[in-house]
């Protein structure tokens, strides 16, 4: 902990309450570590969160009316991926991993680097209008990380991996799928359903493939962990940024 970080905190505690942000705390503390098996190599696992690596879409208030939206939307949001994947595919980049950055792994980005990627709006206008109204508006996705349109290209794949950490969700909006394409979170694997989302925890060592003939895409969403409270992710920005500025990465 730095001074700004203690600062920050007694700030949240004052607005919030005492106890408001006792489980960020706990997250600091090796002893009061509660992670599940599968959970082993993520960073940060904050107790308290269900330790389930599937999630159903409309189970939680919060995120299903954006899965809703995502759907309602699917047709012309593939369209309009479809037109810059043709036209315009100098607006995807190799994606870079924390892994690695991979050019069989495509991305186009509607937020990054804590702001919207404006120049995203005139290539895929269906999908950003529907960030903006349903996700950043209402400050659902979490400004640690980002949402992007990823392309696994024919024979591509994502190795077995955590990510960084728990009080986050990542929602996919299947925009693309071809036949051979699936996913593994923890011990299950699932196939994506055109125009349908997934929800999972992706601190559970995941992976993902595509063994088909043409290009995978989903919309990829990093969503506030639905059972983390407003001081919580007050404190989790707060403390992650510091950690950012003092390390270079969490």
């Amino acid at each position: 902990m730095t001074p700004e970080i203690d600062l920050a905190f007694e700030a949240i505690e004052m607005k919030y309450g005492n106890g408001s942000i006792d489980r960020v705390h706990a997250m600091l503390d090796p002893r009061k570590q509660d992670r599940h098996p599968q959970q082993r190599a993520a960073k940060w696992i904050m107790p308290g969160l269900s330790k389930k690596p599937w999630h159903d879409p409309y189970e939680h208030p919060e995120i299903e009316p954006v899965v809703r939206a995502f759907e309602a939307g699917h047709a012309d949001i593939k369209g309009e991926l479809s037109e810059a994947w043709s036209h315009n595919g100098q607006a995807f980049s190799d994606y870079e991993h924390y892994l690695s950055t991979q050019p069989d792994w495509q991305a186009l980005h509607l937020f990054r680097d804590g702001a919207p990627v404006v120049e995203s709006a005139e290539i895929v206008p269906t999908a950003y209008r529907i960030l903006d109204e349903h996700v950043l508006r209402e400050s659902k996705l979490c400004p640690l990380l980002e949402s992007h349109f990823s392309t696994l290209l024919p024979g591509a794949s994502v190795a077995p991996h955590c990510d960084l950490w728990n009080f986050s969700i990542n929602l996919h909006v299947a925009v693309d799928i071809p036949d051979g394409c699936g996913i593994r979170v923890a011990s299950e694997s699932r196939e994506w359903t055109e125009g349908k989302c997934l929800l999972f925890d992706y601190s559970f060592e995941h992976e993902a493939w595509n063994r088909g003939n043409s290009p995978r895409t989903c919309l990829l969403l990093d969503l506030w962990h639905p059972e983390t409270t407003l001081a919580e992710r007050d404190a989790l920005t707060v403390l992650i940024t510091e950690v950012r500025r003092l390390i270079g990465d969490a």
